[in-house]
């Protein structure tokens, strides 16, 4: 058996749309994951398989990696588990790409660099939309500058009907709305208190939006990748549209977005997880669409001036996949990255977040042909 590209995490939401896109370049995919449902259309393409893997069994997961054989190991499942794919694909010698993690996780990721280096292989967390594209944005705007002060990041998003639907992880969502937010202030880590700090902003194509501090694994690897150039302050942003923002915080306040078992009828269960695969279920409405800015502010200078870059990548739901709304800019930018490893475009080996070795201008290229539009300081360049 030999697979172009095993995901894991295969039948959610991001899974999915990794495994399509990739099957529309020509390649073939091999789906796993703890449950079968959602997959079946993907499934019935001949270039396309499935087989069941709990990524809490990391001997297990390097079994199935070892049977499919892939060029590379695309990582769509939740955040928890990325370390251990990493351990199995370091034991099977496969390079291996995911969405990210929490920053502990993150670090740990980054710290196999030597590992991944010494064995020929390239490890990249955080290959989604953000942390991804606003990590290849940064980059890019990065060597248009001699010294940087001041990063802000984040995103923002809406709908054309105000209801409710799923956003990306609803596990990673709730976490961003009740974990302190560890930010860079005057060169100083500080933690921000959820939705302490709400404050409306103007955002291309979206309009006036409220946005607020979250943790993400971006504020680390910014800093990590960018403090030789003077960074003294970092700050990563997200922004909901209201109707989306009440019911999330109506999950919270509720207790549905709980962490903590309770136990029903002698079994424990997670709130969390039962809601997660509650909402796998929940329908888009008809003619649903979605509109979403990923953005990154610097300023610093240049041959001794003042120097802001504000990119931005601007994302729409596109025809025939509207099931997917904006979690496009999440699953193909994935995708991209693992079709870049692959045919060598990113031929890096070690621990990596994706800004330091995706080719930028090229990477740009591909996210124009899936629709998405790069600005920079107003000016399309892709």
């Amino acid at each position: 058996m030999n697979y172009d590209f095993l995901i894991l995490g295969g039948t959610g939401m991001q899974g999915r749309i990794a495994a399509r896109d990739l099957l529309e370049c020509g390649h073939s995919v091999f789906l796993a994951d703890l449950q079968r449902e959602g997959a079946e259309k993907i499934l019935k393409h001949k270039k396309a398989e499935f087989a069941f893997v709990d990524l809490r069994d990391i001997p297990a997961t390097a079994a199935l990696i070892k049977q499919v054989q892939p060029s590379a190991v695309l990582n769509c499942a939740e955040g928890d588990w990325n370390l251990n794919v990493y351990k199995a694909c370091l034991e099977t010698k496969n390079h291996v790409l995911d969405l990210g993690s929490e920053i502990p996780m993150t670090k740990e990721q980054l710290a196999m660099h030597p590992e991944f280096k010494k064995r020929g292989l390239i490890a990249i967390t955080g290959c989604g939309s953000t942390p991804g594209v606003n990590n290849v944005m940064l980059h890019h705007a990065h060597q248009q500058f001699d010294s940087m002060e001041t990063i802000e990041v984040g995103f923002a998003w809406d709908s054309n009907i105000k209801k409710f639907v799923v956003p990306f992880s609803i596990q990673s969502i709730i976490e961003e709305f009740t974990d302190p937010a560890p930010i860079i202030e005057n060169g100083r880590w500080i933690e921000v208190a959820p939705l302490a700090n709400v404050e409306e902003r103007e955002f291309r194509e979206i309009g006036k939006q409220k946005c607020f501090f979250v943790r993400h694994p971006e504020t680390h690897t910014f800093y990590v990748y960018n403090k030789k150039d003077g960074v003294k302050n970092l700050r990563f942003y997200a922004g909901f549209p209201k109707h989306s923002a009440d019911v999330i915080r109506m999950f919270i306040n509720t207790g549905l977005g709980s962490k903590e078992p309770v136990v029903i009828d002698d079994k424990e269960v997670v709130p969390l997880d039962v809601l997660a695969q509650a909402l796998r279920k929940m329908p888009i409405p008809d003619g649903y669409t979605e509109k979403e800015n990923l953005w990154v502010h610097v300023w610093g200078e240049k041959n001794g001036q003042p120097q802001e870059i504000l990119m931005e990548c601007i994302v729409n739901t596109l025809p025939g996949w509207e099931d997917a709304g904006c979690n496009i800019d999440t699953g193909m930018p994935a995708s991209i990255m693992a079709q870049m490893v692959k045919d060598g475009r990113i031929a890096a080996r070690g621990s990596y977040a994706p800004g330091p070795v995706v080719p930028t201008e090229e990477f740009f290229r591909e996210l124009r042909t899936r629709g998405m539009v790069v600005y920079q300081n107003g000016v399309v360049i892709n």
